[in-house]
């Protein structure tokens, strides 16, 4: 498992999320924030909703430490950005830190200016990323909830590439998790969270 680069006990570790509605990217900061703080650190959190449509821009901001003033992150200091969707990633690149970790979704959602034909998806996104961040990993969200049992759990799969580099035992981590789901989708959600903790970073 890799290693946070720096002790947060003495630091604020900045994590941006980012995707679109209805890829659960709330959820997805819920758990986050909420294992953080079992695991002792101090946290803030904040989100921003787009349209209530499926399919509008939402972030979410999540800061911990051993002491945590703001919930915003400030542009240039993220750390950790976790994009749900790969459109969404460029539009957060200001926030990012010199030396960044990236985990990007391979899913594309097209916008419905896209859609419509008025512009056009970037290419090649993730090499784009790649060659600018050397920390950039590309994930197969879908494939891997797919395998869980459910599409809709690419949210558990991303936190769970997170995971491996947050220091949160794993205990914690499904404490968080079974308290967050009903019984009737805590598995597959567990599935998901282990399917992305265990797969392999390149």
């Amino acid at each position: 498992m890799t290693p946070l680069r720096t002790n947060p006990k003495h630091k604020v570790t900045n994590i941006l999320l980012v995707g679109v509605g209805g890829q659960g990217v709330i959820v997805a900061s819920e758990i986050l924030a909420e294992a953080l703080l079992r695991a002792g650190f101090e946290v803030k959190k904040s989100e921003v909703h787009g349209m209530a449509l499926r399919g509008g821009s939402v972030v979410s901001h999540v800061r911990f430490g051993s002491k945590v003033f703001s919930p915003l992150i400030k542009k240039g200091k993220a750390d950790f950005l976790l994009s749900f969707e790969q459109l969404e990633t460029l539009r957060y690149l200001d926030y990012l830190n010199h030396n960044p970790f990236i985990i990007l979704n391979d899913q594309k959602i097209f916008p419905p200016t896209v859609s419509m034909g008025l512009e056009v998806y970037p290419e090649d996104i993730p090499r784009v990323l790649k060659n600018k961040f050397k920390n950039t990993f590309l994930i197969e969200g879908l494939r891997m909830a797919k395998e869980a049992g459910n599409l809709k759990v690419v949210n558990s799969v991303l936190v769970g590439v997170l995971s491996q580099f947050l220091p949160i035992e794993e205990k914690t981590w499904i404490k968080t998790f079974r308290e967050k789901f009903p019984p009737s989708l805590r598995k597959v959600n567990l599935n998901g969270f282990y399917l992305g903790r265990d797969c392999k970073l390149a």
